[in-house]
Order: C-alpha cells, then structure tokens, then sequence
C-alpha cells in the first residue's frame, strides 16, 4: 500500500546488510508519468529529494541516504514518465528498427536495463530495489512484470520483499490478515512470489497471525517479519534484527554474512534519542502543510529529520510546531506567539501565498533576538526583509512574487529568463551540487571546520575553504544590491567560488545571536551519523537563549 512505509523499509533493509559488511545499492521505481519529482505539488506528494546530480526524486531517495550515508547517482531513481520517455525518443529515433513497440516488452526491457546499469556503476554486492504504489494499480503493473522477469532471468540471485499493512479495526480490536491474504494473491496473479511478508501494524504481530499469514500466503514462518509503529523511523533496523530479517536475506540470497552485525553506532543513536530530556522548541514558519483536514509534515521531512539529527549532537531533543504564514497576513497581532520558541525555521518554498506573513515572522525573529534559521526561500526572504526595514527600501522584493518592484533584491538569474519566457520549467533550475567558498571568522565558518565530515564535502586548502552543497532555485539574490547589504552590516559567509553568488548570509554574533540563512538546502546532506553542522550551530545557538535567566 502506498505510504505504508516501504522506503524506511528498504532504508532499513540497506542498514542491517551495511551492518554484515555488505556495500548496498537502493533503487526507487516511481509510477509516475512524471519525468522527475520536481514538478509535483508537495501539498499531493510530499518532499522533493535533490541529487548531488541535480536530479529531483522522491523523499525516499532522502532516506536511502540518510540511513546508509551514501551520495546516490541518477541511475538509483527512475519514473515511469523517465522510462516511457526514453522509449518513446528511442522509437521516434528508429531506434527499434521498425518493430512494433510494446509495453510488456520493451518498457520492461528499459527497466532492467536501467536497473543492470545501476548495479554495474554502483559495484555494490546487494541491490534493494523498491517499487512505488500499491499492489493492484495499474501504474506499476509494468514494473513488477520486470520485477518477474528479472527473477526468471536471475533466479538464484533475487528475492521479493513485500511489505503489507495489517489493520486492527477500532470497532473489533483484533489484527485482520485477510487484506494482506488478498494482497499476496494479487501479487502473486503477476506470477511474483514473496520471499518474505514485512507485517506493518500499528501493534507487533502475534505468534498466530504470523502462523496464519504462513500456511495460507506459503511463505516460511520465520520469513514474516513484524513491523509495528515505532517512535523514531531509526529503531526500523534494529527492529527488524530482532526478528533476524538479514539473516534471513542472506540466507535467502545465498550469501555469506562478511561480519556479525555491527549496528552499535545506530544503536547508540537511537538510545541516546530516548534519553535525552531537555527540549527545544522550534516553530517553522511554512505554507505547505494541510492536505484537507489533514497536516503533511512530509513536505518538510528533511528538514524535520536534520532537526532531530542535530538535536542529538547537542544533548537535546526538538519539539516542532508547524505555523501557517498566512495566519500571520491575516491578524499580525498573533505574532507576539512567536516569542514563545527558543528557535525560528522558514524553509524553501515556490510562489506568492504566506510570502508576507514569513517576512513579518523573519522581522519579529530578527528584532526580538529568536535565532532564525532560513532556508533558500528563507534566506531570500530574510534579505528582503532587511532590505525594508534597515535599508530602508520599502518596496524591495523578490521578482518571482513582484515583476515590478522598485527593488528586485532577488532577481531570476540571466540564464533562467529564457526557461520562463518559454514555460521550460521542469529540471531547469539551479539544482544539484554547488561550490561555496567559506569566508573565515564567520558563524558558517565555525560550523563547518568544526564538523568537516558529510556529505557537504569540506575542502580546506591554503587560501580557501569551501563546501559542496545541494541547491534547488531559480532566483538569486540581484548583485547590484550585494554592496548595499554589506554596508548594513549583512555577512556574507558562504559565496559561489567566482563570488557572484551568495550562497550565506548571516548577522555578526553582536548584532544577533544567530540570525543565518543559505540559498542552498543543507538538510539534503545531513544524516543520524553525520548532523548537520549548520543545524547543529542553529540548535546550539537556541539553548543558549533558553539558558538565559529572564529580564
């Protein structure tokens, strides 16, 4: 079922085979005709994960990172819109000779041939391939009909992992398996046959269950695994070890484990996220959280995890409140509510809705002292909000919400104007990995070469320190305006190597405790093991508010 968890799953699948000294490689198949993610409303699917390539995935490709600290390549992500269009382009190029082209055939062909380049670029000894949607639709048929035909082909060499909700009913209390019985069926219709069944619940599954799901589904006992819901998505591994899942895929598989399972680093993560105590309070300030009557906190789900990442390091645990900035445009008098937070957080975001609401948020942060924290669109926004109330530039904007702004502070870049002219937008972006050079004796400074170790990529050489970091925008701050914010007092912390571009902007420790903000999205590249050092610095910088003695 779609949601139910199967990227935690094959994130964790990833991590315990890490653990026996497997390299692992994870492949996410979206159904989507969709080229790449970037075009997808984030209120319908939630996050948009950037590649150091540059290319837009689905949240899950965060995961498979974050969980194994690995830098994945474009080869590990593919849609149906990607494959259908290589086919298509192939067949308009005569690429097929004349043939007939065919679903069942050729689309099938291009997924295993994605999928055999993948393994061969990656050299990993284990390739986790997940399959997006839910068993039954029609959007994902085709790639569980290359998911059969990659067992006939490799028969000795691939096993099938299914993962099936188990719902318990308010009104009986008691687990159901029929919806995952009825499930295996529709699965195996497709001539596939699961290896193992991951039992997601929201309670353990009992002794009996397991029995039953076994002599009706003809999988072993022991090869059904229960995976109730969890606190943290990090106690996944260690609860699927419980029930000795890696054993059984090594086994499975045909393998020899390289070395006992070794997840005492995870392990003392995860014990150390249940012991903590003291609490920070974190508001960010966003737009994209309702779905209905519902809030989608996925919108924001590396944020949220890089909070709880660097929140650890710090010896403290988050407490995030989600505030719509509309609320703000409405009644300015609720901003007052804000001073309650010991840290603000304004995240990236596209268009003109919540936008003043977010300035207003950032001038309360900024004159009240909260340390602020901004995030691409945050850090456009903040200097926008600068540019009104200490240069004095009351007009000022960004041209992405006000083509005619007297001071378009935040401009699109030269080579962007042509993709908006001609309504080019997907994949069009500045996107992907980027250099920034370090300007020492800054905050950002500080944070980085005090924790060079992640996927940011430090370099530090004689004359320069510069990190790499994943972007995802099409507006810059305007370089006419660069010299103007500097003599306010604005830092520039982190500059593209040929310092045209402002990639940090932060306030010198005496005029704000901490008020930074990056064009880029350094939550792309933190992880459980490696936080984020500009996360850290953020959360580092709100204890110390908290531990202040009141006035």
């Amino acid at each position: 079922m779609s949601g139910v968890g199967k990227g935690v799953a094959s994130a964790s699948i990833g991590k315990i085979l890490q653990s026996h000294g497997f390299a692992v490689n994870p492949i996410k198949i979206d159904p989507y005709l969709n080229v790449d993610a970037g075009t997808m409303n984030p209120i319908e699917h939630g996050e948009v994960f950037v590649l150091s390539s540059g290319l837009e995935t689905d949240q899950d490709m965060g995961s498979y990172e974050r969980f194994l600290d690995l830098e994945l390549k474009p080869e590990n992500y593919m849609t149906n819109g990607m494959v259908f269009k290589t086919v298509i382009d192939r067949e308009r190029a005569l690429g097929y000779g004349g043939k007939c082209v065919e679903p069942a055939y050729h689309i099938t062909e291009e997924v295993l041939l994605r999928i055999k380049t993948s393994v061969a670029t990656s050299k990993a000894d284990v390739t986790i391939i997940e399959i997006g949607g839910t068993v039954g639709e029609y959007q994902n048929a085709i790639f569980i009909e290359a998911a059969r035909v990659l067992k006939l082909k490799h028969r000795e060499d691939v096993i099938f992992v299914m993962v099936s909700y188990l719902p318990i009913p308010g009104s009986l209390g008691e687990m159901k398996t029929k919806p995952t019985q009825s499930a295996v069926r529709t699965l195996n219709s497709y001539g596939v046959h699961p290896d193992i069944i991951i039992a997601r619940s929201t309670h353990p599954l009992d002794q009996k269950r397991k029995q039953k799901i076994a002599d009706f589904m003809s999988v072993p006992e022991e090869n059904i695994i229960s995976a109730p819901d969890v606190s943290s998505i990090y106690d996944v591994p260690i609860n699927f070890e419980k029930d000795g899942l890696s054993k059984i895929i090594i086994r499975e598989l045909g393998l020899r484990s390289r070395q006992n399972s070794n997840l005492r680093q995870w392990q003392r993560f995860v014990t150390t996220s249940k012991q903590v105590e003291e609490e920070l309070s974190i508001g960010i300030v966003g737009k994209y959280f309702k779905t209905g009557d519902f809030v989608l906190s996925d919108v924001y789900l590396s944020v949220i995890e890089s909070l709880k990442h660097a929140a650890i390091a710090v010896d403290h645990k988050v407490a995030i409140d989600w505030i719509d900035a509309s609320d703000y445009e409405a009644d300015p008098s609720k901003l007052e509510e804000l001073s309650r937070y010991d840290g603000l957080l304004v995240p990236g975001g596209f268009g003109s809705r919540g936008v003043e609401g977010k300035i207003l948020a950032i001038q309360y942060a900024r004159e009240h002292h909260i340390p602020y924290f901004g995030l691409c669109y945050g850090m456009q926004l903040a200097l926008i909000e600068y540019a009104r109330h200490v240069l004095g530039l009351t007009d000022a904007h960004t041209t992405e919400v006000n083509k005619k702004t007297n001071y378009p502070v935040i401009d699109v870049m030269p080579e962007q104007v042509k993709h908006l002219k001609q309504h080019t937008l997907g994949g069009t972006m500045r996107l992907g990995e980027y250099v920034a050079r370090l300007t020492p004796g800054t905050i950002a400074h500080e944070a980085y070469t005090r924790n060079p170790e992640g996927r940011w990529k430090l370099r530090k050489g004689k004359s320069k320190t510069v990190i790499y970091e994943r972007h995802r925008h099409r507006y810059e701050v305007s370089p006419e305006y660069v010299e103007h914010f500097t003599n306010a007092g604005v830092v520039f912390s982190g500059v593209s190597d040929d310092k045209i571009l402002m990639e940090i902007m932060e306030l010198p420790r005496d005029k704000h405790p901490f008020f930074l903000a990056t064009q880029f999205h350094p939550e792309f590249t933190g992880s459980p093991m490696h936080p984020h050092p500009l996360f850290q610095a953020f959360l580092a910088s709100a204890i110390k508010l908290k531990e202040l003695p009141l006035a």
